[in-house]
């Protein structure tokens, strides 16, 4: 029998139907997780070598999918192109990582510095894709330590111990009695030749032993002052005056006990004149005003101008060749020599003044030390000629390029 009441039940129904139909059309699909890149391979941490420690160098090849190598072939799903590789640093296995560093594609290696010397660090590096998807995580761990040696500087330490043992070779070698000769030296050789004129003449000697603005701890016043020691003790022997202008008070009092011992050692206690060893002043041109003014007054025989000088070297030597002094001068400022050389009789050049105390005084151990240094020098020269002709011979044979780069460069 018709009923009108299931005719109104069915179409509720497919009324309902229906709508659950049109429900599941608007609701979207999840969404779909990026893609993951492939992680890196060989991930390694480890202490960097001969350093002073606090260093850490972490390596790794690359991902198959880094973006730097297939710049010129695209991988089969661009959005596992490795984009970046973040590193994270912790300072226990079990302790929480926290970020180091984002580096970009193609990169192999990064120094991790500034850290704490016997402390381990722990390491994770992870690929980051192009579509944000994330690799697997590979982890390292070192420990920062000090190195006790620089290996890289072995040759250094083998050229140290070669000029060393020339050294001591020679000095061995004087002080078993062995002689000694180095070559003649004209401005020192000339000092006896000086210092008699000016006794011959009856007129004093001139020794600056620095310009207007040297002080007492500039190398060259010093050894300025050794052969001063050689020259008072010349000038006691002989009876004749020597003068000491000086533009430092510390100068003046070291030339002082010099000259003192000079005059002791020369058995003539009685030539020290304190009075003719005096200070000036530190003002440059100043000094130079009072010691030209000395030259014109006291009309010296023989002046030395040996140690460190400067502007006023020229007019200091122009005064005294107009005087017709003999003069012997020294230095090691390049920028003075010319002036010394057109204005002066003698001249000692740079080390010169260095050797005058072995030069004068004949100590065997003295000119045991100058022969040593003179060898070690040929030594120098000697790997410098090696060391072209083997990168000149390495344009052909390139094996030789590591062996120089190796024993005779400079690290």
């Amino acid at each position: 029998m018709f009923n009108p009441r299931n005719i109104a039940r069915w179409l509720a129904v497919l009324a309902a139907c229906a709508n659950l139909s049109q429900a599941a059309k608007v609701i979207p699909p999840p969404p779909a997780e990026p893609a993951v890149p492939a992680p890196v391979s060989r991930f390694t941490a480890a202490d960097v070598p001969n350093d002073g420690g606090g260093a850490v160098r972490l390596s790794w090849a690359p991902s198959p999918f880094d973006s730097a190598a297939l710049r010129f072939a695209a991988p089969d799903d661009p959005a596992r192109a490795v984009k970046a590789y973040r590193l994270f640093r912790s300072m226990g296995r079990s302790g929480e990582y926290s970020q180091l560093i984002e580096v970009g594609p193609g990169t192999t290696e990064f120094p991790d510095e500034g850290l704490a010397n016997g402390t381990a660090y722990h390491y994770r590096i992870q690929a980051v894709g192009a579509a944000g998807g994330l690799s697997p995580v590979l982890e390292a761990s070192a420990v920062p330590r000090a190195s006790w040696f620089n290996g890289e500087r072995t040759n250094m330490v083998a050229a140290l111990v070669l000029v060393a043992g020339i050294l001591l070779l020679f000095i061995v070698r004087a002080r078993s009695g062995v002689a000694m000769s180095i070559r003649k030296i004209a401005g020192l050789a000339a000092v006896d030749e000086a210092i008699g004129r000016a006794t011959e003449m009856g007129r004093p000697i001139l020794y600056l032993p620095s310009g207007g603005l040297s002080a007492v701890s500039d190398i060259q016043t010093l050894a300025s002052l050794v052969i001063l020691g050689r020259v008072a003790a010349k000038t006691a022997e002989y009876e004749t005056k020597l003068l000491v202008p000086c533009s430092d008070p510390l100068v003046m009092a070291l030339a002082r006990e010099i000259v003192k011992a000079s005059c002791m050692e020369a058995a003539r206690p009685d030539a020290f004149r304190p009075e003719n060893i005096r200070y000036l002043t530190n003002e440059q041109f100043a000094f130079t005003a009072g010691v030209d003014g000395m030259m014109l007054r006291e009309r010296p025989a023989a002046n030395f101008f040996i140690g460190t000088f400067y502007a006023e070297a020229l007019i200091l030597a122009e005064t005294g060749y107009a005087t017709g002094a003999i003069q012997i001068a020294g230095t090691a400022m390049i920028t003075q020599l010319p002036f010394f050389v057109a204005a002066c009789d003698y001249t000692l050049i740079g080390e010169e003044i260095y050797a005058a105390s072995a030069y004068l005084s004949k100590e065997p151990v003295l000119l045991g030390s100058i022969k040593g240094q003179d060898w070690a020098k040929a030594a120098a020269i000697a790997v410098i000629v090696a060391g072209i002709a083997l990168e000149t011979l390495a344009l052909r044979f390139p094996q030789l390029h590591a062996f120089a780069a190796q024993w005779l460069l400079p690290k």
